[in-house]
């Protein structure tokens, strides 16, 4: 049975940068699409990024782009999403997810940022942006 566990999370200085890992047990992550979500104070759980891993496409939140860059590794066990000019309002607790769902590419975005899709969450990570 599929199981992730977030890691690297912390506290950061605005400007900085902060890489957080998603790791499965019980499964690899080749038939996934694997989604990164967050739940700053007071507010909903959303969307953040998501990679297929059958076949590497990528989405990105617009406020992140060009900022966060999601990777998986080769072994696909493995998930990453690298954040670089990091702001207050990027605070939150960042969840990794995997879902089953076949997403073509006009759906892609969509269906990639709604919780809904997803049937296993990691336990989140804090990641604190303050100076």
């Amino acid at each position: 049975q599929l199981q992730l566990v977030e890691s690297g999370g912390g506290l950061v200085q605005p400007g900085g940068s902060l890489s957080v890992s998603c790791v499965a047990s019980g499964s690899t992550l080749e038939h996934y699409v694997i989604g990164w979500f967050r739940q700053g104070p007071g507010k909903e759980r959303e969307g953040v990024s998501c990679i297929t891993n059958v076949d590497g496409r990528i989405v990105y939140k617009d406020d992140v782009k060009g900022r966060f860059t999601i990777s998986r590794d080769s072994a696909k066990i493995m998930v990453t999403l690298q954040m670089n000019d990091l702001k207050p309002e990027d605070t939150a607790v960042y969840y990794c997810a995997a879902g089953t769902f076949a997403a073509p590419g006009y759906l892609l975005r969509r269906l990639c940022m709604s919780r809904a899709e997803y049937e296993v969450w990691g336990q989140g990570t804090q990641v604190t942006v303050s100076s």
